[in-house]
């Protein structure tokens, strides 16, 4: 049932961003359909990359802003937006307080993420983040640290602190790990998503669109060829390798890494690393254009983290970065060469947003189920169905 005090606001579909970065899920709720009004960054970078590209933002720490001054921006009352998104870091601060545990939400930015929905009250929020979320247990808190007045305190994991948090709220939510590879982004890249429904309406996961093994190759997963490859020489803003990594990168074939490199420089390549445990994936690794990339990161020049070009002997360029996360090529991101790879490697790709976006409307218009009273011959949908409740993403096992 719609809450009667907000019924008036149901044809509303305007959303307000927080965490905003370099907009890749505000992008994609645009595309699903939904009018991002006005975002919201600490980063001075992702300011100015919101503004070049034409977009209103309320620069500054959340912890700073009244939740009123985005409502005022965004021209909306309490109760009229039709969403709110982000995702809050729940990275601790560890001298906030006696009760705060290192991995704790009630010690991070969440909580701000919290009192801004609170006040505005939208019809539904989404929040994205890591997937170590949904296991990241909380620290144990010694006794002479725990709240007087709840001398018992339990712990549990993060998830629980997130989920209690937003049902005294009285939102209705669901939340999984969802594999933006899915979803058309040409690289694999696994995010926590949770949705919330104010009105206790039939929210869901988004279904998803691509899969490894289809008919039709627009649905199957997208390759970092497909992604890239009519950009290889486009490589003017790219982060540089040292001379010696990248004399031993081009030892390395495509799809290959350290292991493949010739046995008589290996320990010399690999350095201190040689010794260390670990498959060590990362080091010296070259992309093929074959499959999805790996999880396009902040700094894919790392070491032990290389993003490696398939056929060039340097990592992702800027411009590819972007495309791998799906921003259009007329995007503009603002700051150093690694301040955009930051903005980028942070984003949430846009055809995740765009089906999180989707799977939204689809359940305020509650428009996402057929009906039928035939179930014979459905047991490979409903396969699909209950492994993305249950936030996997092996749903083709």
């Amino acid at each position: 049932m719609i809450n009667r005090e907000y019924k008036k606001f149901e044809k509303n579909r305007d959303v307000i961003s927080f965490f905003s970065g370099g907009m890749g899920l505000d992008i994609g709720m645009q595309k699903a359909g939904l009018n991002v009004l006005v975002g919201q960054d600490f980063d001075e970078f992702c300011v100015e990359t919101m503004k070049a590209n034409g977009h209103k933002v309320l620069a500054g720490d959340i912890r700073n802003i009244q939740p009123q001054e985005m409502l005022d921006l965004a021209g909306l009352e309490v109760g009229e937006a039709f969403m709110v998104c982000g995702g809050p870091p729940c990275q601790p601060f560890s001298t906030a307080g006696k009760r705060l545990g290192i991995n704790d939400p009630r010690g991070s930015l969440f909580m701000d993420y919290i009192r801004m929905i609170d006040y505005i009250k939208p019809r539904f929020f989404v929040m994205e983040n890591v997937k170590g979320i949904m296991s990241s247990p909380l620290r144990h808190v010694p006794i002479s640290e725990r709240d007087k007045n709840d001398p018992e305190e339990k712990l549990g994991t993060v998830l629980d602190v997130i989920l209690n948090e937003f049902g005294k709220l009285g939102y209705k939510t669901v939340y999984g790990v969802l594999d933006a590879v899915n979803y058309g982004a040409p690289q694999f890249r696994e995010r926590f998503v949770l949705i919330g429904s104010r009105d206790n309406e039939n929210i869901f996961l988004p279904m998803p669109t691509h899969f490894q093994i289809h008919q039709n190759p627009e649905f199957r997963w997208r390759t970092l060829g497909e992604a890239i490859e009519d950009i290889e020489n486009d490589d003017k803003e790219c982060a540089a390798l040292s001379d010696e990594r990248k004399q031993y990168l081009h030892l390395v074939p495509e799809g290959g890494n350290w292991r493949n490199l010739p046995q008589d420089v290996i320990k010399e390549a690999m350095g201190g690393a040689f010794e260390s445990g670990g498959g060590k994936v990362g080091f010296y690794r070259r992309l093929t254009y074959a499959q999805p990339a790996p999880t396009i990161t902040t700094s894919p020049a790392q070491k032990a983290t290389l993003l490696g070009h398939p056929r060039k002997d340097r990592p992702l360029s800027i411009k590819e970065c972007a495309r791998c996360q799906q921003f259009p090529d007329d995007w503009i991101f603002v700051g150093t060469t690694a301040a955009k790879y930051k903005q980028i490697g942070n984003a949430v790709p846009i055809g995740l947003g765009e089906a999180i976006g989707r799977a939204v409307i689809a359940a305020a218009e509650d428009s996402a189920i057929i009906q039928t009273k035939r179930t014979r011959g459905t047991s490979v949908h409903n396969k699909i169905k209950d492994a993305i409740e249950l936030g996997g993403s092996d749903y083709g096992n």
